[in-house]
């Protein structure tokens, strides 16, 4: 203690000297220093409001402490599906964000569109975005703009543009596979304009598999089944077709492994909901949506399966 007295007095002794050095008065020195530390205070929570406001979160405490706070708003976020028959669920996922992110900014007074840029081959697997069910997933058509280029270098500098000129909320890229002119070098360039602009880049990849980018984040995604609607006393509609749940895994991001969720998309309030593992077992006397009768099985057939014959082991030829 008394150590810790005479530093004390050692360090108000200190500031003394340099306030009679600066022409100060010693209360005058203090009133400064509590300034600078407000001042200081003041910027770190300005910097703190600022990065909040780079984030979109997913409204799921875990998904979002694993993203340290969300999406940034400022990075392109990579949506990755490693089949074709996946691809409507990484589309999917990237629109119900670019909504939540349309709630977020008309909330704070801002109305930007939404640039979704279509890749040709992509949009032969996959189709192309349909203004009624962009109004039911909770997108606004009229906040919707479409691009289709025919090549690729096309699409990478109308998404460079895009992305530069700060005019859209969020831009949507979407590109088949893995495609040789688009790589490291392109995904870099439009990092760096996404963060000198502040806005995100949503780079839908459908059936490509993980190669190095400069995305924050890269989700793989895949959709999971679907529960029964509810009702407003809490019951379920028997046989229909609730909300789209997706299964999200966190590829790449500052984790040490793979993090996966099951989230489900609510369109008329714009927001994810955790959900469980789903029970695919049905209760008894339940049918699904669009059932038929049965066929029963064949018994004692004439025509029965032939014997396989032998089986030979070929080398691949790549």
């Amino acid at each position: 203690m008394a150590q810790h007295a005479l530093a004390r007095e050692r360090l108000f002794a200190l500031r003394e000297t340099i306030a009679r050095l600066e022409g100060k008065p010693a209360p005058a020195l203090a009133a400064a220093e509590r300034e600078a530390l407000a001042s200081g205070k003041a910027t770190r929570q300005a910097t703190a409001q600022n990065d909040r406001g780079l984030r979109l979160p997913f409204g799921v405490g875990p998904l979002d402490e694993a993203m340290e706070g969300g999406l940034p708003l400022d990075a392109i976020i990579e949506f990755r599906s490693a089949l074709s028959r996946d691809a409507g669920a990484a589309s999917g996922l990237a629109m119900a964000v670019a909504a939540r992110l349309q709630k977020q900014e008309a909330d704070a007074g801002r109305l930007l569109p939404l640039l979704w840029i279509g890749d040709a081959v992509g949009a032969l697997e996959a189709g192309r975005p349909y203004a009624p069910g962009l109004r039911d997933f909770g997108l606004s058509p009229e906040l919707f703009l479409h691009a289709a280029p025919r090549k690729l270098d096309e699409a990478l500098w109308l998404a460079e543009a895009a992305v530069e000129s700060a005019a859209f909320s969020a831009v949507i890229f979407e590109v088949r596979g893995n495609p040789a002119h688009f790589g490291l070098t392109e995904s870099r360039r439009l990092s760096l304009r996404a963060h000198a602009s502040r806005r995100p880049l949503f780079l839908v990849r459908q059936a490509g598999e993980e190669e190095a980018s400069s995305a924050a984040f890269r989700l793989h995604v895949e959709p999971a089944p679907s529960g029964l609607r509810p009702l407003p006393d809490g019951s379920k509609l028997s046989g229909s077709i609730g909300n789209p749940i997706f299964r999200l895994t966190l590829e790449k991001s500052r984790n040490p492994a793979p993090l996966s969720f099951l989230l489900e998309w609510n369109p008329h309030e714009r927001e994810f909901l955790p959900v469980t593992e789903p029970n695919l077992v049905r209760p008894p006397g339940e049918q699904s949506a669009h059932s038929r009768a049965q066929l029963p099985a064949s018994a004692n057939g004439s025509h029965r399966s032939q014997a396989m014959g032998a089986l030979l082991a070929f080398e691949r030829a790549s």
